[in-house]
């Protein structure tokens, strides 16, 4: 049997709680006295009954939140993923000066305020420089530092991928080759085959064969340290075993020095090659379970594609031994040739419930993701040109 650790005790107690109050706050920052917090934190919890959120959207944090599985990260280029939560979802950093600004939700439990971005932005070129995390962990993903497999990474364009979103015109994610972001010290991330998930929602239009878009669970060192060491979701064309049938792309499991399972053994494949926006889940154990789901973002439910055992095609994999890092748009030794799109994504302590899982599909399916208006994407043309500079000039 699986016994919690203090950690994800805690995080299941606070993250219920409103990101207002003084008492969430309290809790992450007691961090010294882990078990102090958590006796405390289960007494105040009895003693004052949390606010009613009637009538609010539940978002997908909130839903596995609810069902146990707390998220422990959550990441959004495009919307809020707490139905309570106001702060920001990423920094851009402006070519012009060098001066960076936050972009934020519009509203709690809203959506990107793009029309900031585009003001702050106007006339130069902006980067990508943090991904804030919107749980109470607060794992904020940087642009990533040189690793075994490739040198320090650059942002990507802040205006490279204009998108709709619940009828809102926002910007997702463009990664290129060279761009990645990351976060070596986390809090409350799985570790040595604790169990966990993780959801991204990506593009099926913007992907390529080479190592590694990932987003997951990965090592601390940027060093690949072996089997095992890693539990990401991978979205890509590669195929290295062999009769992989169609040319992809393909949801599956990055756990290092290989993707998982071979392409072969998945089941009921979905074509998503062309879908502009693809939800593709990973679950897993730990120990002897894993299990990968995909869908359309736009409509319909998740196919599982896999639901068996951890690889036994090299040893290393049951148990894990995750690092508890995490990582976007590159392999855990910073392996940076690949390319893909990300708009948002989240990752929990604990195996999610197949009732949450389509509760949260259910959900990104409702926000409408889409193709942006004709006037963002002619004023997101314009811009793209001096995006593009910047990353040259990042590059000398």
């Amino acid at each position: 049997m699986y016994i919690k650790t203090i950690e994800e005790v805690i995080l299941s107690i606070v993250s219920p709680i409103p990101r207002t109050t003084w008492f969430y706050h309290w809790c992450w920052t007691a961090s010294s006295d882990a078990i102090t917090t958590m006796a405390l934190a289960v007494t105040l919890v009895i003693a004052f009954p949390l606010a009613s959120h009637a009538g609010t959207t539940i978002k997908p944090c909130d839903t596995y939140g609810n069902a146990g599985t707390p998220c422990v990260a959550a990441h959004s280029m495009t919307r809020a993923l707490y139905a309570d939560y106001a702060g920001p979802l990423y920094a851009v950093s402006r070519l012009s000066d060098g001066e960076v600004r936050n972009i934020s939700v519009l509203a709690a439990g809203g959506y990107a305020d793009a029309a900031k971005q585009d003001a702050f932005c106007l006339n130069t070129a902006c980067t990508i420089t943090k991904i804030y995390d919107q749980s109470p962990a607060h794992n904020d993903l940087s642009i990533e530092g040189g690793g075994i497999a490739g040198g320090p990474d650059i942002g990507a364009p802040a205006d490279a991928l204009p998108v709709t979103v619940g009828g809102h015109q926002v910007y997702g994610l463009k990664i290129s080759t060279g761009m990645g972001y990351r976060n070596n010290r986390t809090f409350g991330i799985a570790k040595n085959g604790e169990p966990e998930t993780m959801y991204m929602v990506t593009s099926g239009t913007n992907v390529n064969n080479d190592c590694c878009f990932d987003y997951g669970n990965a090592e601390l060192t940027n060093k690949d340290k072996g089997n095992g060491h890693m539990d990401a979701i991978n979205f890509s064309t590669m195929c290295k075993a062999g009769n992989c049938g169609d040319s992809g792309p393909w949801v599956r499991a990055d756990m290092e020095n290989g993707l998982f399972p071979q392409v072969r053994k998945l089941t009921q494949v979905p074509t998503l090659s062309r879908t502009p926006y693809v939800t593709a889940l990973l679950k897993n154990n730990g120990q002897d379970f894993y299990a990968i789901k995909v869908g359309n973002a736009q409509n319909g439910s998740l196919t599982t594609t896999y639901s068996g055992g951890e690889p036994t095609v090299k040893r290393g994999y049951s148990p894990m031994r995750q690092e508890g890092g995490i990582v976007l748009g590159t392999g855990g030794d910073n392996s940076n040739r690949s390319i893909g799109s990300f708009f948002e994504g989240v990752m929990t302590t604990g195996v999610s419930s197949d009732e949450a899982d389509r509760a949260v599909q259910a959900n990104v399916v409702s926000v409408g993701y889409g193709a942006p208006s004709s006037t963002a994407h002619h004023a997101a043309r314009g811009l793209g040109v001096q995006s593009r500079r910047v990353v040259v000039q990042t590059q000398r």
